[in-house]
């Protein structure tokens, strides 16, 4: 919601799609969400920037291994940074933006599979979380913007809007999203 109210012209084009799909059928459903290709790109966009978790769940090498170019010793700990994964500008163009866009038309699953976007992390250690995680985030979002219009406290801009983010064990924002939620005329 923070990165939407921040980027006002990106929340537009996920509400138009939503109330397009949707409807006046009054409510949005699980079975939904498939055909919100826009909607899932924000949220990709979101787990790539604002990863839950910045650091994964620490790995130990089996074998000594050579990763592109540097040799990692067999019991050596390794931390997966995909906090910094998710801003690589070698990875992403202009990678501190955020631009939902850049999902739409490309095959970049979340799922551990591509490793430029692992934010639940990949293989035997995956999050346990991701499949609630990968349903009920894009269904809640979507349930918010098709029912609500959103708009930030008076006089705060969406340049103003607090994006700092406090590190720990996981990443959450410092300052808490102030949002005033205005009820869309025909909707319960």
């Amino acid at each position: 919601m923070a990165e939407l109210l921040r980027n006002p012209e990106t929340m537009v084009k996920a509400q138009a799609e939503i109330d397009c799909v949707i409807g006046q059928k009054g409510v949005v459903e699980e079975s939904d969400i498939s055909a919100l290709p826009y909607l899932q790109a924000v949220v990709k966009e979101t787990f790539r920037l604002h990863p839950a978790a910045p650091l994964l769940v620490p790995r130990k090498a089996e074998s000594d291994v050579e990763v592109l170019g540097f040799m990692v010793p067999k019991d050596t700990q390794v931390f997966v940074n995909v906090w910094a994964i998710g801003r690589d500008p070698n990875v992403w163009e202009n990678s501190s933006r955020f631009k939902p866009e850049r999902f739409l038309g490309k095959d970049i699953d979340l799922r551990g599979r591509d490793y430029e976007l692992t934010p639940f992390g990949a293989g035997r250690r995956i999050c346990p979380g991701l499949p609630l995680a990968v349903k009920t985030v894009p269904l809640m979002l979507a349930s918010l913007l098709y029912s609500f219009d959103w708009k930030l406290p008076n006089g705060v801009g969406s340049e103003d809007l607090d994006m700092d983010e406090t590190f720990g064990l996981t990443l959450h924002k410092t300052n808490p999203l102030h949002a005033v939620p205005v009820k869309k005329r025909g909707r319960n």
